[in-house]
């Protein structure tokens, strides 16, 4: 798909709804399937999860298992089939400063208008785990600079995440956000909040646009979203609320059909096979044998 929608860059147009801090409501994706998905039900952005990626994909924890090959080959398969704005969990950055100057270029060229870089150590972890451990300010700043250094266009925006709020407590995470944000960042992440009162101070925080992750089932307190706007988020992410309801249709359309013997097209069970050729856009394929045939 292309990276302009009409004379407006992706990125650019992700950048204006982020500064409108009304909580962007982003759900993540661990595959292209996922992403059409999200772009049909009328969200307004997507997100490729690590962790979706992950779960789904090797079918193992998120405990720093992918690699730069597997996000760019999910970006630019996701980037084929949506035309909105791609924002690309890249973990720690798979390695330093200078690895990170490479993943920029790689995921630029794949599609990806915004990436999440964290402050983790590797192998790091996911941010509702216990036993994570972080890098150095001073070295995440470099990375964030390299960062912005090796991206093309203005637009790519640099989401700076830090897990220090779990480890060191949040006068360390706000510290670090806003150290983030003047080595280059265009938006700061504070992982794993646990009360409505840290989530209100976070928000609050003037110096960019700050990102919640709702997790279902974490450390975060779940908040509707009209709440969550007006604290100022500039985006709200589930990140694998796509993902945990795949998991139990799939849970539930297998187990009847190891009970019964049978499935048919049951909607309470099972999408129908018109409305499965109809994610994959089969139409637009039947168009193009068409016109070549």
């Amino acid at each position: 798909m292309p990276q302009q929608d009409g004379s407006m860059h992706l990125g650019t147009r992700l950048r204006k709804l982020i500064n409108e801090r009304r909580g962007l409501l982003v759900p993540g994706a661990g595959n292209a399937l996922a992403a059409r998905v999200i772009e049909d039900a009328g969200f307004e952005a997507v997100y490729l999860s690590g962790a979706g990626l992950t779960n789904q994909f090797y079918g193992i924890p998120d405990l720093g298992f992918i690699s730069l090959n597997d996000v760019a080959a999910h970006t630019a398969a996701i980037r084929d089939v949506i035309g909105l704005p791609l924002i690309v969990d890249i973990d720690v950055g798979f390695g330093n400063a200078v690895n990170v100057h490479h993943t920029i270029k790689v995921l630029e060229r794949s599609g990806a208008n915004a990436v999440q870089i964290e402050d983790q150590a590797m192998p790091k972890r996911c941010g509702h785990f216990a036993g994570k451990t972080i890098i150095s300010k001073e070295e995440m700043c470099g990375k964030i600079k390299a960062a912005v250094d090796a991206r093309i266009h203005d637009d790519f925006l640099i989401i700076a995440r830090t897990d220090a709020r779990t480890i060191n407590g949040l006068d360390d995470a706000l510290d670090r956000a806003q150290s983030y944000a003047q080595a280059g960042a265009d938006m700061t992440f504070i992982e794993a909040p646990e009360s409505v009162e840290e989530m209100k101070l976070i928000a609050a925080q003037t110096y960019c646009p700050q990102f919640i992750n709702i997790v279902i089932g974490g450390k975060t307190p779940s908040l509707p979203l009209k709440d969550l706007s007006e604290m100022g988020f500039g985006i709200v992410l589930y990140a694998n609320a796509a993902l945990q309801g795949a998991v139990r249709g799939m849970t539930n359309a297998l187990d009847h059909l190891k009970k019964t013997g049978e499935l048919k097209e049951d909607p309470a069970l099972v999408a129908t096979f018109a409305e499965r050729q109809s994610v994959v856009k089969k139409e637009d394929f039947d168009a193009l044998e068409k016109k070549f045939s």
